[in-house]
């Protein structure tokens, strides 16, 4: 019997619905399938660019549903309708963070990444790099001048509207490392960015006020949807303003401690163990 009333699923990927083989499971399909029969909105709302959103996109086989058309990308910097093919929302990282960030990953040794399409735009290569390609199914592409290339991307967004500027930029490198890194930049840019650790060695440099949260909750207004009928999962820092945002907010049992404590419920099974279905059939189907 349904416990929670629910008309949107916000899902991470990683480490949330996608398993440790990237893989996601026959009964968590089936259970998503069934949750969007009923009217529920399924929402996949990754870190990820859009091109690396659909491979999941495609194993779900609900984009051409009403319930299955909305994808949240690049932590919520953007939203697009798969069945117009275009965002409904943008949000747009001021080119010169873009630079000040790779300014100082530069000092640092490590890279800048930029997502556009299929291709991650990197500074420089190093193993953290090959794992962004790695997770993500998209092509690393070398840039040499990079603040030449930010300010290009930057003078597109300024005249042809926020969907051609710079989404966010991830810096990837050792975690000690990073961690030093993301307490200067917070200091640095305080109320101009957001900046979180998405994974251990993934640093995110997003616009001011962007996050899963911010683009859920356009979204569910754009649906006239309450935020109480709104159910998100997660397990890692880009997903607490989601966790926050969500009526229902629920953690993974293999997620952050900290993200368990904020969030109203906790997954009895991991990733690995199909703990989104499990929680959505206990609490979610008819």
């Amino acid at each position: 019997m349904k416990t929670i009333e629910t008309d949107i699923i916000a899902l991470d990927l990683d480490d949330t619905l996608l398993k440790s083989d990237l893989s996601i499971s026959d009964y968590t399909v089936e259970t998503l399938r069934k949750a969007a029969e009923q009217g529920i909105y399924i929402v996949i709302a990754s870190g990820r660019a859009d091109n690396a959103i659909l491979p999941s996109v495609r194993r779900l086989e609900l984009a051409g549903t009403e319930q299955g058309r909305y994808i949240i990308g690049q932590n919520g910097t953007s939203i697009t309708d798969l069945h117009t093919r275009q965002p409904v929302y943008t949000r747009v990282l001021p080119g010169d963070i873009a630079v000040r960030a790779y300014e100082i990953a530069s000092e640092n040794t490590i890279p800048s990444h930029i997502y556009d399409g299929d291709i991650i735009y990197t500074s420089m290569h190093n193993r953290w790099s090959a794992i962004d390609a790695e997770l993500s199914g998209l092509r690393l592409e070398l840039v040499e001048d990079y603040p030449s290339f930010i300010a290009a991307r930057a003078a597109l967004s300024s005249r042809e509207g926020p969907s051609k500027g710079v989404s966010k930029v991830v810096l990837t490198g050792d975690p000690d490392r990073i961690q030093h890194i993301q307490r200067e930049l917070k200091e640095e840019f305080r109320e101009r960015a957001t900046v979180f650790t998405s994974k251990p060695f993934f640093l995110e440099i997003m616009p001011p006020g962007a996050g899963k949260g911010e683009a859920l909750a356009f979204l569910a207004e754009k649906l006239h949807i309450p935020k109480e009928r709104v159910m998100a999962f997660g397990d890692s820092m880009n997903d607490e303003s989601m966790i926050r945002y969500a009526g229902s907010g629920v953690a993974m049992k293999n997620g952050l401690p900290y993200i368990q404590s904020i969030a109203r419920y906790v997954t009895e099974q991991t990733h690995d163990e199909d703990g989104i279905a499990c929680f959505i059939r206990q609490h979610c189907l008819d």
